[in-house]
């Protein structure tokens, strides 16, 4: 049913945790499911030089927050703006059609975080 990649993300996640003077700070939800992802970002010179987050939820949520963070660490905001939550499944191995749309959410997360940064850059 999980792929081996998800199982080690689910068991051993990465990042977990909150960066406490984030830069940028997204969270979202899945109302039909009740998985909710936040995410936060130190951002230095437009490149996520570290990249933090909480889920509650399942462990395919759990492992697709875990693989997001991996994915866009060191990443240009650009870059990481590009990842899809289907770019996240697939590194994963893929995930289960049924947890494809609510547990699949940390793209999104990261997405919302960066748009968070960039409104408070606005501001200044």
């Amino acid at each position: 049913m999980y792929s081996e990649k998800v199982i080690d993300h689910f068991t051993n996640p990465r990042n977990v945790g909150e960066i406490e003077k984030a830069d940028g700070v997204g969270q979202v939800g899945n109302a039909k499911c009740g998985d909710i992802m936040r995410i936060t970002l130190e951002i230095e010179d437009n490149i996520i030089k570290d990249i933090k987050f909480k889920t509650f939820g399942c462990g395919a949520a759990v492992a697709t927050s875990s693989m997001v963070t991996e994915m866009v660490k060191g990443k240009s905001l650009e870059e990481a703006l590009e990842i899809s939550n289907a770019a996240v499944a697939e590194a994963l191995g893929g995930l289960p059609e049924t947890k494809m749309h609510c547990s699949n959410l940390a793209a999104d997360a990261v997405h919302v975080a960066i748009k968070n940064y960039q409104e408070k850059r606005m501001k200044v």
